[in-house]
């Protein structure tokens, strides 16, 4: 017996055992598919391969093949890439990051739902998709009750194994065993108007069960691997993440003075990219002790705070590291087991723990205006870059909600700071906090010419801190003197972009 069929102790089981060739048979055209993965987390590493494969030979013998495909959130180049670039993909849902896929939503060969990511569960139990045909989930082993072991991550797997008609299973040997008991899922949380409470009152709170369960008589197939996950490397924080950090990091020290945060701060979340991670390993160095986390993705900078002991415990879906974190991350797995919990998004992400908890949500963005509105989602206006993810879960609910960006993109020819943003995500309503290089913000009960003012002074790089007040300015004298706009050039940055190259006057 090898030692990837050494992880399935369920005899009965053992029998399904077959090449992802053989369980993309189970895949047919126009079926709709839900695959685990989380930001690049405990994704189906070989299964997607042989589905674009199949794919592609429809396609030489000119049949139709094209699936529908929902995750939990991003998944890598060997999931949506390949099925993406051998046009397999008619529809995907909710949250995205690669870039054949990207770049096929853009020309409108696949039609592309973003969601709110604690959304996506309840509309997938309410049928809002269809029917869903076949769910693809990666899992570490499975007990001899039939009970699975989670991998890297959980994100939608729960839903995804009722929902399915049928299961697939890859069972990754990569992953540690000992990732076993470090989950904490909760099998049916009910639907409106039947919801009952989530018991949860402290991040590292267990109220669940270890396992995923399914129907057994689902599985039809199980595909052993061994692969890693994505394992993206992050950068070392630059100059201007460095100063983002430093400007929050003085922020909460502010607060805690003013009493409105305690000594510990409160439950952090942090959205992926390398300017969030750079907050998180700038808390290293802070006075701030005993720090929890309460988050969708545990990154590299949470880790280190756990490992350090700055950090207590945190509470997320997905684990997804750097190789060397990952390499950090199996070497201490003993003492981290009991330090980090893993969750279906649906409690991650839920709203009323968010606000139960009192969260700091801290999110990346790709502009925001002088208003306080936010776009974290298009290039331009019409271009989807990934998807607003669970940014807007966690801001809308957070006690705390930040956005953070360089005030300008693409070498200076893009401004992060615009009079109106070209696609709306996060309203003023929700944003509390925007922090650039230049400054941070503090948009609480402020009015819209109050943060205008706020915007324009403390996050606007200079090059661009007299356009937006000159535009700002001749908008206030055209009238409308609640939120002053000139309708006519409230979006001619942006244009005088695509059309040049640079959204400044020469």
């Amino acid at each position: 017996m090898t030692q990837a069929q050494e992880r399935i102790h369920h005899s009965g089981l053992r029998n399904k055992i077959m090449t992802a060739e053989q369980a993309a048979a189970f895949v047919q055209n126009g079926m709709l598919v839900g695959v685990s993965g989380f930001t690049g987390a405990g994704h189906p590493k070989v299964l997607p391969a042989a589905i674009a494969e199949k794919a592609k030979a429809e396609h030489a013998q000119g049949k139709p093949f094209t699936i529908g495909l929902i995750s939990g959130a991003s998944t890598a180049a060997e999931c949506d890439g390949v099925l993406a670039e051998a046009n397999a993909l008619k529809f995907r849902s909710p949250y995205q990051s690669d870039s054949a896929t990207r770049i096929h939503i853009n020309k409108g060969n696949i039609a592309y739902h973003d969601a709110h990511l604690s959304h996506i569960e309840q509309q997938v139990r309410l049928g809002f998709y269809g029917a869903m045909d076949v769910a693809i989930i990666e899992v570490v082993g499975i007990t001899a009750e039939g009970k699975l072991i989670p991998s890297m991550s959980i994100g939608t797997n729960n839903e995804w194994l009722k929902s399915a008609k049928k299961i697939i299973l890859e069972i990754n040997t990569v992953q540690p065993e000992k990732l076993e008991g470090m989950h904490d899922i909760i099998n049916d949380i009910g639907t409106p108007p039947n919801r009952q409470p989530i018991m949860i009152t402290d991040p590292n709170q267990r109220v669940g069960s270890a396992y995923l369960e399914c129907d057994l008589d689902k599985i039809v197939a199980i595909v052993l691997t061994h692969a890693n996950d994505r394992n993206s490397k992050f950068t070392e924080p630059d100059a201007t993440s460095k100063l983002i950090a430093e400007r929050m990091i003085d922020f909460f020290a502010y607060e805690v003075k003013q009493g409105r945060l305690p000594k510990n701060l409160l439950p952090l979340q942090s959205g992926v990219g390398n300017v969030a991670n750079a907050v998180l390993t700038a808390l290293q160095d802070s006075p701030f002790e005993n720090l929890m986390g309460y988050t969708e993705v545990l990154q590299d900078g949470m880790l280190d705070l756990i490992l350090s002991g700055k950090m207590k415990s945190a509470s997320a879906t997905a684990l997804s590291f750097s190789p060397a974190a990952l390499q950090r991350f199996n070497e201490n797995i003993d003492f981290l087991r009991s330090k980090i919990v893993l969750r279906p998004q649906e409690l991650t992400n839920h709203p009323e723990l968010i606000r139960r908890l009192g969260v700091i949500s801290m999110n990346a963005m790709i502009e925001a205006d002088i208003y306080g509105n936010v776009n974290s989602t298009h290039i331009m206006g019409t271009k989807m870059m990934n998807g607003i993810g669970g940014s807007g879960d966690f801001t809308r609910n957070a006690s705390f909600s930040f956005f953070v960006t360089p005030s300008v993109a693409k070498n200076g020819t893009i401004s992060c700071i615009v009079p109106m943003v070209s696609h709306h995500d996060h309203t003023e309503h929700d944003v509390m906090f925007v922090v650039t290089e230049q400054g941070l913000a503090d948009l609480r009960g402020k009015s819209p010419r109050q943060r205008a003012k706020l915007m324009i002074e403390n996050c606007a790089h200079p090059d661009y801190r007299d356009m937006l007040q000159d535009y700002y300015d001749r908008a206030e004298k055209a009238g409308g003197l609640h939120t002053p706009h000139l309708l006519m050039e409230a979006l001619s940055w942006h244009q005088r972009f695509v059309d040049t190259g640079d959204m400044r006057v020469k």
